[in-house]
C-alpha cells in the first residue's frame, strides 16, 4: 500500500504543567491515524514531536519509510522549531492538519471549572490554531510547499479533504511505479500529439517502454482456437454485440485481443499508446485494424490505451483511472450552439466501465483517416458528473488541464463511435476559447464524477501546475 507520514506537535514545557494534556493529545493523534488507515493507505506515525531533537528523530524515520506525503497534526501550541527539521528532510509535500476536537467548546462548562489552571490546559487542549500561522510564515520564507485542512475530528468536509490527499499520494506512487508501452509511431502530422518521452518520465516518474509490431505479431500468430473462444464470450460478457458484425470479423479482433494481453503481460504495462500504417494488405495492417475491442477491454480494466500514439494522453487516462473515475479517450466532435453544449468522442479504445447503459461492439466500413475497417465501440459516458482532463506539454514545462463539467442526454451520433454531449458552467464558446488556449493536444480524458480537488492535490505531490477552467 502507499505509504503516508504522520506526526503531531506539542510543547514539552505543558506536559508537567497540566496533568493529562499530553495523553488526551495523544489520543486524537490514534484517532487520525486509524481514520486515515480506513482510506487504504499505510500510516508511518512518528509519533509526539513536542522538541527540536524529536523532531530530528521524526525526520529521520519519516525519512526511512519513503512517504508520499506527511500530515502533520497540530495538537497545541508549539514551537515552528519543532517542524522545520522534519520538513527540511523528508522534502514531501505538507498537509497541516488543523484539527480541534470539537466544533465548539462547551463555554458554560469550561467557565464553571473553577479553576484557572485546569481552565488552561483545556484550553491548550482547543488550542490547535495558535500556532498554524506561525508554522505557515516559516513555510512560505523556507520555499517549502504545504497545505492546510482545517475544521474538527468529526468534520466531513475536512475529512473528505484529508482523504483526497491519501488518493492523490496513491495516484502519483501509481503513475511513478507505472509502465507505459509505446507500440508503433506516431500519427503522422499531429505535431500536437507528438511528446518528448525524457520530460513525461521526469515529470511522473512513468517507464516508457518502446515496443515492436513484431512482437504483437507473434504473440498473435500463437493464438490458439480455445483462446479466441473464450474472448469471443468475454466481448460478449462485456459488449452487446451487434447482429451486423461479422463473425470473422469477432475472430480477427479476438484473436488481436489475446495477444494484446500477452504484449501487456509481458511487459507488466499499466497502459499504452499506439498506432500503426505501413503499406496496405500488410500482416501488422491485419493486426491495427482489429485492436479496438481487446483494447477497450484493457481500457476498462484500469489499463487504459491511447489511439494515435497519444502518451500525454495515455497519461491523462491512466491518473483518471488511478483515481477510480475511469478515464476515456477523447477528443472534440461537434458544438451545439442551440443546446448549449460540446460532443466529445473517438473511434478508438473507450472505458467501458463508465458507459450509460451497454456498451455496443459494432462493424465500422472505414476507420476515417486510418487504414482498414472492422469492429468499433459506440457508448456515451454515463450522464452526471465528468472531469476532462490533459496532459499538457507547454513550451516550458508539462501540466494538467481540467474542467468540470455535466454528460447531459440527448442525441448522439450513431456513427459507430465513442461520443456524448457535454454542458459546462460556462458557455460552450468560452469554454472552447479558453480551453484551447492553453494548448493542449486535441484529445483529452474524460472520467465520471467531478474530481478536480483531487488532481490539483496531485499537481501539489508532483510539483507541477493545474490549471482549471471550469
Amino acid at each position: 500500500m502507499t505509504k503516508v507520514g504522520l506526526f503531531g506537535i506539542g510543547l514539552d514545557t505543558y506536559w508537567g504543567q497540566f496533568e493529562g494534556l499530553l495523553e488526551n493529545l495523544k489520543t486524537y493523534q490514534a484517532q487520525i491515524k486509524q481514520k486515515i488507515e480506513s482510506y487504504q493507505v499505510e500510516v508511518a506515525d512518528a509519533g509526539m514531536v513536542d522538541h527540536p531533537e524529536k523532531a530530528r528523530e521524526a525526520a529521520d524515520y519519516l525519512k526511512s519509510q519513503d512517504v508520499e506525503i506527511v500530515f502533520l497534526y497540530v495538537s497545541t501550541y508549539a514551537l515552528s522549531s519543532t517542524v522545520l527539521p522534519v520538513v527540511q528532510k523528508v522534502k514531501t509535500p505538507i498537509v497541516i492538519l488543523n484539527l480541534q476536537p470539537v466544533p465548539q467548546l462547551d463555554y458554560e462548562a469550561f467557565n464553571q471549572l473553577g479553576d484557572r489552571g485546569k481552565m488552561t490546559g483545556v484550553w491548550l487542549e482547543h488550542c490547535q490554531a495558535c500556532s498554524v500561522p506561525e508554522i505557515a510564515s516559516v513555510f512560505n520564507r523556507a520555499g517549502f510547499q504545504y497545505d492546510l485542512v482545517t475544521g474538527y475530528l468529526q468534520d466531513k468536509e475536512a475529512w473528505a479533504e484529508i482523504e483526497a490527499w491519501t488518493k492523490a499520494a496513491r495516484v502519483a506512487a501509481a503513475m511513478r511505479n507505472n509502465r507505459l508501452g509505446v507500440l508503433g509511431h506516431y500519427y503522422g502530422g499531429m505535431l500536437d500529439v507528438y511528446t518528448d518521452l525524457t520530460k513525461q518520465s521526469a515529470t511522473f516518474g512513468t517507464h516508457i517502454e518502446l515496443l515492436e509490431m513484431c512482437e504483437l505479431k507473434k504473440y498473435r500468430d500463437e493464438v490458439t482456437p480455445l483462446e479466441v473462444q473464450s474472448k469471443i464470450q468475454e466481448f460478449n460478457v462485456a459488449f452487446e454485440v451487434a447482429a451486423a458484425c461479422e463473425p470473422a470479423e469477432i475472430e480477427r479482433a479476438a484473436c488481436t485481443s489475446v495477444a494484446l494481453d500477452k504484449l501487456v503481460e509481458n511487459h507488466n504495462l499499466g497502459s499504452m499508446a499506439y498506432y500503426y500504417e505501413g503499406e496496405g494488405g500488410n500482416e501488422y495492417e491485419n493486426i491495427v485494424t482489429s485492436v479496438i475491442a481487446g483494447n477497450t477491454l484493457l481500457t476498462g480494466k484500469n489499463i487504459p490505451v491511447a489511439g494515435e500514439c497519444e502518451v500525454k494522453n495515455a497519461q491523462a487516462m491512466k491518473i483518471m483511472a488511478e483515481f477510480g473515475a475511469g478515464g476515456s479517450f477523447s477528443e472534440f466532435y461537434l458544438m451545439d450552439y442551440k443546446d448549449d453544449v460540446v460532443y466529445l468522442g473517438h473511434d478508438g479504445p473507450a472505458h467501458f466501465a463508465i458507459a450509460e447503459g451497454r456498451v455496443k461492439l459494432v462493424p465500422l466500413p472505414i476507420y476515417h483517416g486510418k487504414p482498414g475497417k472492422g469492429l468499433s465501440i459506440q457508448m456515451t459516458v454515463k450522464h452526471g458528473h465528468v472531469t476532462l482532463l490533459s496532459v499538457v506539454e507547454g513550451k516550458d514545462d508539462v501540466f494538467l488541464l481540467v474542467a468540470e463539467g455535466e454528460s447531459v442526454s440527448g442525441p448522439v451520433l450513431e456513427i459507430g463511435n465513442t461520443n456524448s454531449r457535454y454542458k459546462f458552467s460556462i458557455r460552450t464558446k468560452d469554454f472552447m476559447n479558453q480551453w484551447s488556449k492553453l494548448g493542449p493536444a486535441h484529445h483529452c480524458a474524460i472520467g465520471v464524477g467531478h474530481i478536480s480537488d483531487k488532481i490539483e492535490k496531485l499537481g501539489q505531490i508532483l510539483n507541477i501546475e493545474v490549471v482549471k477552467i471550469c
